[in-house]
């Protein structure tokens, strides 16, 4: 039996607590969501699938994103909810060895980008927000610290994991990367309309950073579109698409609109990667749906 999860905040939490309800001592297996919506991932029987798209191999899957409901009977849960580690502990509330109750919520209020200003510009002074930030799942594999991190959850409160040297040296290293991050934005990113687009794409070395600062930075905007190469072969190229969490009126499901070029996610958030031959015909596209805002769900 293995947790096959995302390595983002929500993934590793999904982990923490399916690790500790089924007692599971196999290393959980980190995949994208869009290696497994293209079939490249090797799904077992006896897995346990959770905060990624559903694959019929698996024997469980728990999830919350928009795009990835299906419509035939499964084991596990799936709906709309702020993250699938809430849905997990829901699930198994009464049966955890320890209280997770604290990590849950945090972990909520993050994927759902429930934040203040004040801890998107200052996440050193909430702990929650600081460790997420910590983990990032960019083009470069971190598994060891993510594992670690995995670890340190199902053992410890947050102080305690907030002491460890890796964690510490991690969160220094975000406050660092998020004042460069800063200026990053500022000189890749334009004002479109209502629409900030952030093009990564002249960078040699894509910078890390806390992903609500563009919000912080463009008020004006109602959502922003980030482009990068994934990797520096440039073959392939990731788009993000997130609605402002502070100037709420977009109205464009980001889901489903990048379900229309090989990608998904939630109403506010999603992701799509696509051939770097396909840019001059899908960007546009994209960027036009955005700067229409018109509601895209019926």
């Amino acid at each position: 039996m293995r947790i096959v999860t995302r390595p983002d905040f929500d993934g590793i939490v999904c982990a923490v607590l399916l690790g500790d309800v089924l007692d599971i001592r196999q290393p959980v297996k980190w995949v994208e969501p869009n290696a497994v919506q293209r079939g490249r991932v090797d799904i077992r029987k006896g897995d346990i699938l959770a905060n990624l798209p559903y694959d019929d191999r698996c024997s469980l899957w728990f999830d919350h994103h928009f795009t990835n409901r299906v419509y035939r009977s499964f084991k596990g849960i799936f709906k709309i909810a702020p993250s699938a580690a809430g849905i997990i502990f829901e699930h198994y509330k009464d049966q955890f060895k320890r209280d997770y109750s604290e990590l849950a919520a945090a972990t909520d209020k993050i994927d759902a980008a429930d934040l203040t200003l004040d801890e998107v510009l200052h996440p050193e002074k909430h702990g929650y927000v600081m460790l997420s930030m910590t983990v990032v799942n960019g083009a470069e594999p971190d598994e060891p610290y993510w594992n670690n991190l995995t670890d340190l959850l199902r053992q410890y409160d947050l102080q305690r994991v907030l002491e460890n040297p890796e964690v510490k040296r991690r969160c220094r290293q975000v406050i660092r990367e998020n004042e460069k991050y800063m200026v990053y934005l500022k000189k890749n990113t334009r004002l479109d309309k209502h629409v900030s687009i952030t093009d990564f794409r002249d960078l040699e070395n894509i910078p890390a950073g806390n992903r609500f600062l563009v919000y912080s930075l463009f008020p004006d905007a109602v959502v922003n579109m980030r482009i990068r190469y994934e990797k520096k072969s440039k073959e392939m190229i990731a788009v993000n698409i997130g609605h402002s969490i502070f100037n709420r009126h977009c109205n464009v499901n980001a889901g489903l609109l990048l379900a229309d070029f090989g990608g998904g996610g939630h109403r506010g958030a999603a992701s799509t990667r696509f051939d770097s031959c396909k840019a001059d015909t899908y960007l546009p596209q994209i960027i036009d749906a955005l700067q229409k805002n018109e509601n895209n769900e019926n």
